[in-house]
């Protein structure tokens, strides 16, 4: 239960390795009274399943974890260079997103990219309780959004923001345009 709450929450590379790891040891400790109450069954599905861990265990303390680690380091050494400062695509999930006077209104979600341009044109933000029922999902213009290294500021009230319709489901919009009327 440990690990599968370590691999669910999704807190980053590091923690869902190690539920990896948990994983192992459970899977292994399975096999072993498999072998030794001769369940042949019990054994090889956890021998399978030590198998499964050992390639989650390489991806997320492995791989991910380098690409995590890289992501981290140009972003914190940008801070401090001459050069623009630095956050990763990937860490635009899961930001706080604040209103105009620095309220929080939620979390970003997602962030779509034009190909043709490589520009960001619309950021999803969720808001509502932290757990997540009864969230509303909004659009918002990436020209109403400034970015900050650890946080996004909408350009707007948030009465305007919360004026936005809510996104249905998993049907997204082609194009955002902003109507300042509300």
């Amino acid at each position: 239960m440990i690990a599968a709450m370590m691999t669910a929450a999704n807190l980053g590379a590091r923690l869902t390795g190690w539920g990896f790891v948990v994983f192992t040891v459970g899977s292994l400790g399975w096999a072993t009274v498999g072998l030794s109450s001769g369940q042949t069954n019990l054994l090889a599905t956890n021998c399978f399943l030590t198998l499964v861990n050992a390639v989650g265990i390489w991806r997320w303390l492995g791989r991910q974890r380098v690409y995590e680690d890289g992501g981290k380091s140009a972003s914190q050494a940008s801070r401090r260079a001459a050069a623009p400062s630095l956050f990763t695509a990937t860490g635009l999930a899961g930001m706080p997103v604040v209103d105009s006077v620095g309220d929080r209104v939620g979390k970003a979600v997602e962030g779509l990219v034009e190909c043709a341009t490589g520009e960001i044109s619309y950021v999803v933000v969720a808001s509502g309780p932290p757990t997540g029922i009864g969230e509303a999902l909004r659009a918002v213009p990436r020209q109403a959004i400034r970015f900050g290294c650890d946080f996004l500021a909408l350009d707007m009230p948030r009465n305007l923001f919360d004026a936005i319709e809510p996104l249905d489901g998993g049907d997204w919009p082609v194009k955002v345009v902003l109507d300042h009327a509300s």
